[in-house]
């Protein structure tokens, strides 16, 4: 270094006397404190002005405070206080000796009617001010994996409480994914606290839509994993919720299950279709499934048929080569269908399947009359069922196409029953 840059980096900066330096408005909100314990102290001082029981004017109190205190900066602080009544310590304990708010969820009667206009409060504060929402379910996600140290009856009410949350959408059935901690699962925590958020919900909604809140977090098919892992199987689920009147829950699963398990049937199928397995190893690995799922022939048609499907490389072959792969897929796997096609019932859920198929699948449209033919050439599909179809059985979508497309060979069925019956007559 020479002496001219040692003399420049040892002077000192100018410094413009009398001129404040603003700081920006994140930095400000970086080195600011956070006091949970003056917001706290805050709120109490304002909600203890409310006449008791007054809950309408909770909701207009708490709503004008949020042009006051700091919502956006203490919204963990503030949910906490009208659930459990006051600020959580590390390990979900709350200091006894601190004051405990008057109006929160856990010094409600355990009522559901009572409970739910408690639940109002939180839904009107939430549509004020939107930015709580997202506050909100973390911090609920937050306290419910301390339900271990909660009373039972707080429990019950706060389990009221996230069914009433999750039937108004202010937050998402993945809140319950924290029950699923083995802390809170062998104890039998989570299946309690689960039962009667999913009680509360049937009480308001029907199955189908608390069956929606599930799946849309992936939980439709977790259920079962709420059960201590000594009751884990599908006997303890069903006793459970028919002791708890929730027979509408055990046939969700039971269906969500089933759909599971035709699923995987379909994956597996389709790999062991593109291998070098025969018609027997097939038909005794599609019987295995069935035994194991409970399924039906009218379940496993459907499957088979979108497996051989699955095979057909429809993307990568040429317009003038779809129709040779489709035929040849079919009549290789033609004795697989015939095995699981021996009802009049299941022949009609294939044509149906078929259709739909062809459809939906542009390339396949134009050979629905081939594919059809091919079957019944096959023995997989019967005069009778091919005519029941054409006259009251077809679905609705391409009905016009698909009619007019079958017109000749349907009346070359019926030209052909005709003359069997003058035989007979002779």
């Amino acid at each position: 270094m020479n002496s001219t840059q040692s003399q420049a980096s040892t002077n000192p900066k100018p410094v413009l006397h009398g001129v404040r330096i603003k700081q920006r408005k994140g930095v400000q909100k970086a080195n600011a404190k956070h006091e949970p314990e003056i917001f706290r102290d805050q709120l109490l001082a304002q909600l203890k002005t409310v006449k008791g029981g007054d809950l309408d004017a909770i909701s207009a109190k708490l709503d004008i405070l949020g042009n006051t205190l700091e919502y956006r900066k203490y919204g963990d602080s503030l949910f906490e206080i009208l659930i459990t009544g006051g600020i959580l310590e590390p390990g979900g304990i709350i200091d006894d000796d601190a004051e405990r708010s008057p109006f929160c969820l856990f010094a409600a009667e355990d009522d559901a009617t009572v409970i739910k206009k408690y639940v109002d409060v939180f839904n009107k504060l939430i549509r004020r001010y939107k930015y709580l929402q997202r506050i909100f379910g973390e911090t609920l996600q937050n306290i419910l994996q301390f339900i271990n140290k909660w009373q039972p009856e707080e429990n019950s009410k706060l389990a009221k409480s996230t069914g009433f949350f999750i039937c108004m959408q202010l937050v998402p059935s993945s809140v319950l994914k924290v029950l699923l901690k083995d802390y809170l699962v062998k104890d039998g925590h989570a299946l309690d606290f689960t039962t009667t958020v999913f009680r509360t919900v049937l009480d308001n909604q029907n199955i189908e839509q608390l069956g929606r809140y599930l799946a849309s977090e992936g939980l439709n098919s977790r259920i079962i994993e709420f059960f201590p892992p000594n009751k884990r199987d599908e006997d303890c689920l069903v006793r459970h919720f028919e002791a708890e009147d929730m027979k509408e829950l055990v046939e969700y699963y039971r269906r969500n299950k089933k759909n599971s398990m035709k699923g995987s049937l379909l994956n597996d199928l389709s790999e062991l279709l593109l291998g070098d397995s025969s018609d027997a190893e097939v038909c005794q690995f599609i019987k295995d499934n069935m035994k194991e799922a409970s399924l039906t022939e009218a379940d496993v048609i459907p499957i088979i048929w979108q497996s051989i499907i699955n095979t057909i490389d429809s993307m990568s072959a040429r317009a003038d080569q779809i129709e040779a792969q489709v035929m040849r897929s079919i009549a290789q796997w033609t004795k697989v269908l015939e095995a699981f096609s021996t009802s009049p019932k299941t022949e009609i859920v294939l044509l149906q399947k078929v259709q739909s198929a062809c459809y939906e699948d542009v390339k396949l449209t134009k050979f629905f009359r081939r594919i059809v033919q091919t079957l019944y050439k096959n023995d997989v599909l019967s005069d009778n069922a091919i005519l029941y179809w054409n006259d009251k059985a077809h679905l609705a979508q391409g009905k016009t196409l698909f009619l007019k497309q079958l017109e000749p060979f349907v009346l070359w069925l019926r030209d052909n029953e005709s003359s069997d019956e003058d035989e007979d007559d002779e």
